[in-house]
Formats: C-alpha cells, structure tokens, sequence
C-alpha cells in the first residue's frame, strides 16, 4: 500500500519537474534558478496534495530536510536577486 502512494508521489515529483522543463525551454527561460524555484513549488504542492489524514509515514518525514534545504536555496536565490536590483550604494 506504501509504495503505490510513494510511487505516486514520485511520479507527481516528476511530472511537475518535466512540465516546468517544457514549459520554460517554450519560452526560452530555461535556466537553474527558475528551474529550481518552479521545482521547489511542485514539490511543496505534490507533498501537501498527497499527504495522508491519519499516520504520517516514516518517507514521509525525511521529506523534512529536503524542503528546509530547498527553502534554504530558495532563501539565497530572493536575496541574490533583491542584491542585483539594488543601487550600489544602498547597502
């Protein structure tokens, strides 16, 4: 029973990867940051739309790391761009 919804979490995962990658390379703004922004989003939305109501799985908890580290990321990418925007004598 576990490995189907694993599995389909997986597929869910890879689904969104593979749209994000045909969605930006059609409009010719396929790069990393995008990429892993647009992933990172899936992956939040494919683990809140297949989380059990019950009994959260021990897969499922070492999902934590992987969204602190993706929003980690995520963190230094906002602030990178915020930097770029910026005057240089701002800060």
């Amino acid at each position: 029973m576990t490995i189907g919804r694993r599995r389909r979490f997986v597929y869910g995962v890879v689904a969104w990867m593979l749209g994000a990658t045909i969605v930006l390379s059609l409009l010719e703004s396929l790069e990393l940051e995008l990429f892993f922004v647009l992933s990172l989003i899936g992956l939040l939305v494919v683990v809140e739309l297949t989380a059990p109501f019950n009994v959260t799985p021990r897969w499922r908890r070492r999902l934590v790391p992987v969204i602190v580290v993706g929003l980690a990321g995520f963190g230094y990418i906002v602030v990178r761009r915020i930097l770029e925007i910026l005057p240089e004598g701002v800060l």
